[in-house]
């Protein structure tokens, strides 16, 4: 299914009554687009593609109850403590067994903050395109979740530094150059700061991505990770409530 035609899409619908930004990248990871619209935007960007895969950084469903069944239950290492954990997806719950923190997602939409049922509603836009659930062989359009801390872990090895901080842009643009992601190197604003620069105040942070845009970007590249490498990635939960995808072949027992 996956040929060099194919366009690898992030789409982060998080700002609640902000524009989505997105992020699409073709099979060499050169950088085809990378902007914000509404959500009709989006999927009139998602409908022109003949063949791509749309990661969308938001849970799929609700929770749709599994933590509360005792089979379920009794097949996790370790054992959630009785009582516990009832109302998670099992997604959120092995995340947070790895130390990497996740909104819970309730059983309820209506009880889901906004920008979770604009997700909700965007999955079922794309499916209504054509779009298949990940993994689909023969799909020639799929969509899958991600959630960007987590993928940011995953390539770190650790935990990364707060996303909205310098330091944590700086951190997660450079883990995409390092991963051949066509985006410009982030160690080059360096070069504009000066001690003449930061006493006038001016520094040109054009190089520099926004927090929205990098997690877009890394939801694209964990969905070309998972189209073209599928050996490379770890799926987290199950597919009756939305399975997370990591640009991981293992994942670490904590993050720290």
């Amino acid at each position: 299914m996956f040929y060099t035609k194919t366009t690898f899409i992030g789409i982060d619908p998080t700002a609640g009554d902000h524009p989505f930004v997105y992020a699409a990248l073709d099979h060499e990871l050169r950088l085809l687009a990378l902007g914000q619209g509404s959500m009709e935007d989006i999927l009139a960007f998602a409908a022109g593609q003949h063949q791509a895969v749309a990661a969308v950084c938001a849970p799929r469903l609700p929770n749709q109850g599994l933590m509360a069944r005792p089979e379920i239950r009794q097949d996790l290492t370790p054992a959630p403590t009785p009582g516990r954990w009832l109302n998670f997806r099992l997604a959120d719950y092995l995340l947070r067994q790895r130390r990497l923190s996740s909104v819970q997602t309730p059983a309820e939409e209506e009880q889901c903050p906004r920008w979770m049922r604009n997700g909700f509603l965007l999955y079922r836009r794309l499916e209504g395109l054509g779009y298949q659930i990940y993994p689909h062989e023969q799909a020639e359009l799929q969509c899958l979740e991600v959630y960007p801390h987590a993928c940011y872990a995953a390539l770190l090895g650790k935990l990364p530094f707060p996303k909205h901080s310098l330091e944590g842009r700086i951190q997660r643009q450079l883990v995409l150059y390092e991963n051949r992601l066509n985006v410009p190197d982030p160690m080059r604003i360096f070069e504009e700061i000066t001690r003449h620069r930061i006493l006038k105040g001016v520094l040109e942070l054009d190089n520099l991505y926004t927090p929205g845009e990098l997690d877009a970007l890394v939801a694209a590249y964990t969905a070309h990770l998972a189209s073209n490498h599928p050996d490379q990635v770890t799926v987290l939960g199950d597919p009756r409530e939305g399975e997370v995808v990591l640009p991981a072949a293992e994942l670490k027992g904590k993050y720290s």
